[in-house]
């Protein structure tokens, strides 16, 4: 193993660590506060969760190996799972944002029609299409034999390899797989978020001039108080933007090193480096991550659950801590007593 091979494990070990436990955290707070259970995008949190959390307990540890042993880990059967898995957890995951933006789409431009408009029978049959959508595309890949060990990206994934018979049909796949996922992701996250912004923005502005003509109207207000209404203000306008930012700048900056690469990889004749489609794969594993805090852990709801957990953690460690304290002085009283 090189310094990037070992760069690339302990990447790969970190992505793992945080993944499980963020994710863990967001299914706590799902099965532990019930207004969460009854909110239709948790529906959505909780079918990304899952996703993630597969991930991260299938294809990522076999990564790792690859990685660690260099070579191809595990047998031929668990690798077709593992690729298997990789292909439908990668697209339902993808999807499954698609589905939480549109549905903020909704909440935002259509709030007093939400409850209307986005059901929990709405939520289940666009979760039951993303299943769907992800199940033929990985099932076609199986039944066609290429998914295989990919020493480019050091993971059990489609494999081109494997696909040597029937190019033309690979690429097609291929090409539609990452448009029909990534790209039509891509453009949904894009058109809904902008115009959650615009509407935010709209919002923003409304409040701005009632707050200036509060301001006029106040004519004997102090400077410094007047300074802070401008600075909320300002604040208010850049909290919308960053959260449409991070929304999709972290979709663009974790999967398009990965689609790109895959892409390139049908159609140029150059080999890639090994160590470019590692990093690709491991960019692409982070959202599994990043997904956790982007779009639950963050939220208020998630974090007063958090802390009400903390603090029944807290409370069960002190009670334990106490009956153990007043144990031993019992025996201990017991033992001069003797």
């Amino acid at each position: 193993m090189d310094a990037a091979d070992i760069a690339a494990s302990v990447l790969v070990g970190g992505i793992i660590f945080v993944s499980l436990l963020s994710n863990v955290v967001v299914l706590i707070c799902f099965l532990y506060n019930p207004e969460i259970r009854k909110q239709v995008p948790g529906l959505f949190i909780l079918n990304l969760t899952f996703c993630n959390l597969l991930l991260s307990v299938s294809n990522m540890p076999l990564t790792l190996v690859g990685l660690l042993t260099t070579g191809h880990p595990g047998g031929s059967v668990i690798c077709q799972v593992v690729g298997f898995l990789d292909t439908f957890l990668t697209t339902n995951s993808m999807l499954s944002m698609a589905a939480l933006s549109i549905d903020r789409w909704v909440a935002v431009v259509f709030p007093l029609s939400y409850h209307s408009r986005m059901r929990r029978r709405d939520a289940v049959m666009a979760l039951l299409y993303t299943w769907i959508h992800s199940l033929c595309f990985s099932t076609v890949a199986t039944c066609r034999s290429w998914i295989g060990y990919h020493h480019l990206y050091a993971s059990c994934t489609l494999c081109n390899g494997r696909a040597k018979g029937a190019g033309t049909q690979f690429v097609v796949f291929t090409l539609a797989l990452h448009s029909l996922t990534f790209l039509l992701t891509l453009i949904v996250l894009c058109v809904t978020y902008l115009k959650v912004l615009r509407v935010a923005r709209f919002h923003c502005k409304r409040i701005d001039v009632i707050t200036m003509q509060t301001l006029v109207l106040l004519v004997d207000i102090h400077p410094s108080v007047r300074q802070k209404c401008l600075d909320e203000q300002k604040q208010r306008r850049q909290r919308a933007t960053k959260k449409i930012s991070t929304f999709i700048g972290t979709f663009v900056v974790c999967f398009t090193p990965y689609v790109i690469t895959r892409i390139v990889e049908l159609f140029c004749p150059v080999p890639i480096s090994p160590h470019w489609g590692v990093l690709s794969k491991c960019l692409a594993y982070s959202k599994a991550a990043s997904d956790p805090f982007v779009y639950s852990l963050l939220r208020h709801q998630y974090r007063k659950t958090c802390s009400l957990l903390r603090n029944r953690f807290n409370h069960f460690c002190c009670k334990n801590t106490n009956n153990y304290c007043q144990q031993d002085n019992f025996i201990k009283k017991n033992k001069e007593y003797n």
